[in-house]
């Protein structure tokens, strides 16, 4: 947001702030929230990279079409191991992961 309209909103009696500050998220929360959703992009970018379907990668992971679509929309109760196990099928490299990570 530019500074001009930050200063009308103030002015206007609003307060502005970051996602952070208005969910009293830890540094060590906001980090995670950013790991999960780096890998959550990668493993849909390696899936359709390889030409693979939704079924295709559920099939490999043992998992549901449904599951790997709440996998690609950031749903929150995928958790890390399924997100990293997802984007190692779907073909992404370890040197990938660590850069999602990073």
């Amino acid at each position: 947001m530019d500074a001009a309209k930050k200063k009308r909103l103030k002015e206007a009696g609003w307060e502005t702030g970051s996602v952070a500050e208005f969910l009293e998220l830890t540094p060590e929360d906001s980090a995670l929230i950013e790991i999960k959703l780096r890998l959550t992009e990668l493993a849909r970018k390696a899936r359709t990279r390889r030409h693979l379907s939704q079924v295709a990668l559920a099939e490999r992971l043992g998992s549901s079409q449904s599951r790997v679509a709440k996998l690609e929309a950031g749903d929150p109760s995928v958790s890390l191991e399924l997100l990293v196990r997802a984007s190692l099928a779907s073909g992404a490299t370890r040197k990938e992961l660590a850069r999602a990570i990073a």
